[in-house]
């Protein structure tokens, strides 16, 4: 299967477990990638970007808690503070597994484990940070309607109150008086040029609005598309599964 699929960093200094994760994971379809201590986890995760941590709690130098607490609340990591966790340990402990939570990790899972469980948890992870993704975008592109709103507004706002004053001194001209009839016909040609300079503004704004908007729109899948297409990688995957077990 070609692996053009979600990105996942595994973080272990078992070698039997990375080498188990690298391989399996990869025939899946899915972009792995290794670390073998906390620090080299770091580093990857701030270069990497991965969708996805699969992160041993128990590591050489700094340990899984330690990352994901500088990962999930350090301002030092915020650009990637969104990145997905899924803990592995060998304590059931519940303090350990709420230790976790409140950290920020997506999901614990308790060694020995069993790889169709913990696939079924990768999923179900990456399936969450779609639909995360999804809304963020939808609020982005909400977010462009109401600045594209409040730009019109202002636009509207701006043109309207020196047409009624011209409009005022119109009524009001003496079409006679030369010299009044020349200043108002300046004014207009000032105005004038002046919305013209207020609309090209206003234009190239509505422009990148909506360049955004269509880029944002093109990255935006319905729910029921979403859905499908986690259902199409799940099937592939568990018949990727089936024919290792035979």
């Amino acid at each position: 299967m070609a692996q053009n699929g979600p990105k996942i960093l595994v973080v272990d200094d078992e070698h039997i477990n990375v080498e188990f994760f690298q391989v399996m994971l990869s025939r899946l379809g899915y972009q792995v990638s290794t670390a073998g201590d906390g620090d080299d986890a770091l580093d990857k995760i701030v270069q990497e970007q991965p969708d996805l941590v699969l992160l041993d709690n128990i590591l050489p130098g700094r340990t899984g808690w330690e990352v994901t607490r500088l990962v999930k609340q350090e301002p030092e990591y915020e650009a990637v503070s969104g990145t997905s966790i899924i803990m592995f340990s060998a304590m059931d402990e519940v303090e350990d597994k709420v230790e976790g939570f409140e950290l920020g990790i997506e999901d614990y899972i308790t060694k020995p484990f069993n790889f169709s469980e913990v696939l079924a948890r990768i999923q179900a992870v990456l399936r969450q940070r779609e639909l995360s993704r999804q809304v963020a975008r939808r609020e982005r592109r909400i977010a462009l309607v109401e600045s594209l709103n409040s730009s019109l507004i202002y636009f509207t706002r701006h043109i309207k109150m020196p047409m009624q004053e011209l409009r005022d001194v119109a009524q009001e001209l003496d079409i006679t008086d030369a010299e009044a009839v020349r200043g108002l016909v300046q004014r207009i040609l000032e105005y004038t040029g002046e919305t013209l300079a207020t609309v090209e503004g206003l234009e190239e704004e509505v422009q990148e609005l909506q360049s955004q908007g269509d880029e944002l729109k093109s990255k935006e899948l319905s729910l029921e598309d979403l859905e499908s297409k986690f259902r199409k990688h799940a099937a592939m995957t568990l018949h990727g599964v089936a024919r290792k077990r035979e």
